[in-house]
């Protein structure tokens, strides 16, 4: 990749290009969803099984946090794109000025918005008395850096969708490890507790963030920071929200949802319960994540050849995606359904949760296989630009199958119908997508057959 510039998008091998673009996604997702694993780990062995209760209480409030920044790092990321493969660098770097100023702006009202109604908004979220100091403490932290958070991956996205996957890969690695030595120093070396992950995480991003700074004000960069691109443009603005509101809702249900399930395990099981999903939680997200990182090499790439209209190319490159992504999610299938108890033991010692953490990790991921196809079509759509068909299909997975699963389902079989929820509606929404993936493919065929006829009637 050191020698390939973004133009190569429209012209390499399908398969190279999307291993080129995928792998170093791949990493800095895989090293992403490690940071968060490291947060629980080091709180389950340093602090407690209630401490991971605890923590398992803020997911709402860090899917929140992701779907805000989705909302904006993602769109804009598109746009990047898409403006490049249209040669447009102009209008590229003023999204990217404008990546800067609106995730200023959201991230300084969700912070202040959190931090004022923190105790009611945890409660909300499923914390008890005996987690609540935990979750409270966790959070003021993670919500004071915020801001620092915000910036960073919306950076991170404009960078490696702007043609440098491999440095935005970098910058990832770099905080994840500075995290877990920060994470070991405060939780084990100055007993800082709960807290000191936090800390650890907020520092971490901190300095991976002086370095994405550093690379978008150099003048090697293919965009970077100019006069002129600080300013709010609307329809900028309104074109990167649009783009990004597939994974804003996406992420928006997903704190729905774990607020339901949170709820509904603590009504039919109690805090030892949430804190078995919140194992599982992070488990699952490592192969999710990997996934993700298939459809963000794949994004730059059908970004751009749509907007190049090279569409045997889009066509190609979301075909072998799927292989990928159907893939990894098998393997993680049949890994947690072989291993489940050697997996929860990183994260606690204690009898109970891993017992209640194996039960549920096997009804949970019973669909896990089917997965990758449904996010990678869904991914697509959202490439090239088609927010309607990627935010139907966002909501149908998490907000129109299993919301509902999440109310029926526990009052025939309590907790059991909490963790059976999530299969019931993986499989709901694996058909849905492919109807319409199936329906939008036939299109594209017909649109090729019908341009190669009129290619013929010319000559």
């Amino acid at each position: 990749m050191a020698k390939q510039t973004p133009l190569a998008l429209g012209t390499e091998d399908i398969r190279k290009l999307l291993m080129s673009y995928a792998v170093p996604a791949i990493v800095a997702m895989t090293a992403a969803s490690l940071y968060n694993m490291m947060d629980s780990i080091f709180i389950g062995q340093g602090v407690g099984p209630l401490a991971i209760a605890g923590l398992a209480v803020t997911f709402p409030f860090i899917n929140l946090a992701a779907a805000f920044g989705s909302l904006v790092g993602v769109g804009a990321s598109t746009l990047v794109s898409v403006k490049m493969g249209q040669k447009d660098l102009k209008s590229a770097e003023a999204v990217l000025g404008n990546v800067v100023l609106l995730n200023m702006l959201v991230g300084g009202i969700l912070m202040t918005g959190c931090l004022i109604f923190l105790d009611p908004i945890l409660y909300f979220f499923g914390a008890s008395a005996d987690t609540l100091p935990y979750a409270r403490d966790y959070m003021k932290v993670i919500l004071y850096g915020n801001l620092i958070t915000h910036i960073y991956m919306g950076l991170n996205e404009v960078m490696r969708a702007s043609g440098y996957p491999q440095r935005a890969m970098a910058a990832t690695l770099f905080a994840v490890v500075i995290n877990g030595a920060l994470n070991a120093l405060f939780i084990f070396g100055l007993d800082m507790g709960i807290r000191g992950a936090a800390l650890g995480t907020i520092c971490a991003q901190f300095l991976a963030l002086l370095g994405v700074l550093a690379h978008f004000s150099s003048p090697k960069s293919f965009i970077r920071f100019q006069k002129g691109i600080f300013k709010i443009k609307g329809h900028i603005i309104l074109a990167m929200l649009t783009i990004g509101l597939s994974p804003f809702l996406m992420n928006m249900c997903s704190c729905l949802v774990v607020m339901l399930v949170n709820t509904g395990l603590k009504n039919h099981g109690g805090d030892l319960y949430i804190g078995a999903y919140g194992i599982i939680n992070r488990v699952v997200f490592l192969f999710i994540m990997i996934v993700m990182g298939f459809n963000q090499g794949m994004q730059p790439i059908a970004g751009y050849n749509w907007g190049a209209r090279q569409v045997d190319r889009v066509i190609r490159v979301l075909r072998y995606t799927i292989f990928c992504g159907t893939l990894v999610t098998t393997v993680g299938f049949l890994v947690c359904q072989i291993f489940p108890r050697t997996i929860i033991r990183m994260f606690t010692a204690d009898k109970g949760l891993i017992d209640l953490a194996e039960h549920g990790m096997r009804l949970i991921l019973m669909m896990l296989p089917v997965i990758g196809f449904q996010m990678v079509s869904t991914s697509f759509f959202q490439s090239i630009g088609m927010a309607g068909k990627a935010i139907f299909l966002s909501l149908t997975r998490q907000l129109i199958f299993l919301v509902p699963c999440l109310f029926i389902l526990p009052l025939y079989w309590e907790a059991d119908g909490v963790w059976c929820s999530f299969p019931v509606a993986d499989g709901l929404a694996t058909i849905t997508t492919g109807l319409m993936l199936g329906w939008q493919l036939k299109k594209f065929r017909a649109e090729r057959w019908n341009n190669a006829k009129d290619s013929i009637a010319l000559q």
